[in-house]
């Protein structure tokens, strides 16, 4: 390695940038965690009780498994915003800051002084992005936007689990998205900055987010008269699509997309080429229309044989097929990243890798600790009196 590139693989994207985040729960802290994850400085303002999240679940050896998840590698400041000192403190961060987030109940930074078009009109290079569960207008304004309430109303669990049954999709997921909307739109407003020396404003709401996703089913109601329904592991549109039981007790899932998977399914893993020729399959609309007949085939032979004798036929033939995982197989899984994390108490876990691998970083570097409750309330107060008596 060059000295220009040892130098570079010791400065992460972010390195330089300051990020100042009133948050708690998921979306919030998962957008702050990855500016850390990039090098940012990130200073999470907590309440004196903390972050809800905090208390969540005791999982990962007596603390919260979505705090440890998404807190790594931050400071903790407690603040009282309404109180005037507190205030006063949190306004001297954010005019050294290059990023502000919160993810507050819609207006109550506002109310609280720290309104976001405010701020920039303050700070003109600052970058705001506000969170919220359904955005800053309109009649759900103010309702409560946990997770699985967002799931239901945009219709995600209507198109989810099982015909007649109805599911949540099993982890924070419009939380997850709104997140990763917030860092993408804050990215984009770096970028900007970048060419005109601005900053501007970022809004997300979770709700925004799953409305995007539902585009699909949306313009197959509005446009073609009939939403998709829940089909399990089924899709509607393509057939054979999803999971058969093999002999030892597993689940293999196929997906064929295309005639020439089917030829190949056909002749090399059932062992039977004239099937692909069949009138009632011969074709995709065809194989939809007589799914029950087509699963069920394709059931029997999945019994008759192991998981691990179909994984090598079906390898072989290029069909694509994956297992129906536990959580427990999942957590064995080959192609699982471990990346480790020290907790409060000094103890070091293992998380999944982040999803981001840079060409500079070391794969097998731990993130960042996690900030005990005002860990570094003093210490920040110290270090930005200093700098305001400076100014």
């Amino acid at each position: 390695m060059n000295m220009k590139m040892e130098n570079f693989a010791h400065s992460k994207p972010y390195s330089e940038l300051l990020v100042v985040s009133i948050e708690q729960a998921v979306a919030a802290p998962l957008c702050s965690c990855h500016f850390a994850e990039g090098g940012a400085r990130v200073i999470k303002i907590e309440r004196p009780e903390g972050d809800f999240a905090r208390k969540y679940d005791k999982a990962v050896k007596g603390e919260s498994s979505y705090f440890v998840w998404a807190n790594h590698g931050k400071e903790s400041l407690c603040l009282d915003i309404k109180n005037r000192d507190d205030a006063a403190l949190l306004h001297s961060l954010l005019a050294k800051a290059d990023i502000f987030i919160q993810n507050l109940a819609p207006g109550a930074s506002a109310r609280a002084g720290f309104d976001s078009d405010d701020l920039r009109r303050r700070h003109s290079r600052l970058i705001t992005c506000d969170i919220s569960g359904y955005g800053d207008t309109g009649t759900y304004r103010d309702m409560k936007a946990y997770d699985f309430l967002v799931q239901c109303e945009s219709g995600l669990v209507a198109v989810n689990g099982a015909p007649g049954a109805p599911g949540r999709i099993g982890v924070s997921v419009c939380d997850i998205g709104a997140s990763m909307n917030a860092i993408i739109g804050i990215q984009q407003a770096l970028y900007l900055r970048s060419r005109t020396g601005a900053g501007s404003g970022v809004k997300v709401s979770l709700f925004d987010t799953a409305a995007d996703w539902m585009t699909v089913p949306l313009m197959h109601t509005v446009y073609g008269g009939k939403a998709p329904e829940p089909v399990g592991l089924h899709h509607p549109s393509i057939a054979p699509y999803g999971g058969f039981a093999t002999a030892d007790g597993h689940v293999l899932a196929i997906s064929i997309q295309n005639e020439r998977e089917w030829v190949r399914l056909c002749a090399e893993v059932i062992g039977d080429a004239g099937l692909a020729s069949d009138p009632r399959f011969s074709d995709a609309s065809l194989r939809v229309k007589n799914r029950s007949d087509l699963d069920a085939l394709i059931a029997r032979f999945f019994e008759a044989n192991t998981r691990g004798d179909l994984a090598e036929k079906l390898r072989n033939a290029g069909v694509a097929y994956g297992g129906v995982n536990s959580v427990e197989t999942f957590s064995r899984h080959p192609q699982l990243r471990r990346r480790g994390v020290t907790l409060e108490s000094g103890e070091t876990v293992q998380l999944a890798g982040a999803p981001i691998q840079y060409s500079f970083e070391d794969p097998q570097a731990s993130f960042g600790r996690i900030p005990k409750i005002g860990e570094h309330t003093e210490a920040i107060r110290r270090e930005f009196v200093r700098v305001e008596a400076n100014v």
